[in-house]
């Protein structure tokens, strides 16, 4: 979701990196539930962890959605990371989409997903449902603007606070059917 998205809807922007074509970041996943979910058709949602991976690999296995690398040889030309960070998040689209056409799936910001944080995928919902009971985490996936290649991978998962307002965390909806 870019910064006018934001502003649309909430007519606000707690972004520090200004750019209407920018990643909203600095947002936290409460702010995306009472400010932002609240306020649009119910045709849209956080997608589970599960959800933003498979869309994320768009069919691969790889380590990464272009393949493993291990030398890290081509994931400038697919993510905004530490080392090609323009000082902050970049316009969304400006490195290669995945083979689904999905830009930005890792680095430039992480993304919030529904599910509560777990250290393991032990009793995880089988149906790729969001694992919703009383943890105190939030998911977070895909790296971001200030993080080393190694924190850019498909699989990588972080969790944090849902009130968390980080300069590198924004999210993206999924469009229910």
């Amino acid at each position: 979701v870019t910064q006018a998205q934001w502003e649309a809807v909430t007519n606000g922007n707690p972004s520090f990196f200004d750019g209407d074509n920018r990643p909203v970041e600095r947002v936290t996943w409460n702010d995306i539930h009472e400010d932002f979910l609240e306020r649009i058709d119910d045709d849209f949602r956080l997608p589970s962890e599960a959800e933003w991976e498979y869309a994320c690999r768009a069919g691969t296995e790889t380590r990464f959605y272009w393949g493993d690398d291990p030398g890290y040889n081509n994931i400038g030309d697919y993510a905004v990371y530490t080392s090609n960070d323009p000082g902050g998040t970049a316009v969304v689209g400006t490195k290669q989409p995945n083979a689904w056409g999905l830009y930005d799936m890792i680095g430039n910001v992480y993304e919030w997903c529904e599910d509560y944080y777990h250290d393991s995928y032990n009793g995880a919902p089988a149906d790729g449902n969001a694992w919703n009971d009383n943890g105190s985490s939030r998911v977070l996936r895909g790296g971001s603007w200030i993080n080393d290649p190694r924190y850019c991978r498909s699989a990588y998962r972080v969790g944090n606070n849902p009130d968390n307002r980080g300069f590198y965390y924004g999210f993206r909806l999924l469009l229910v059917h």
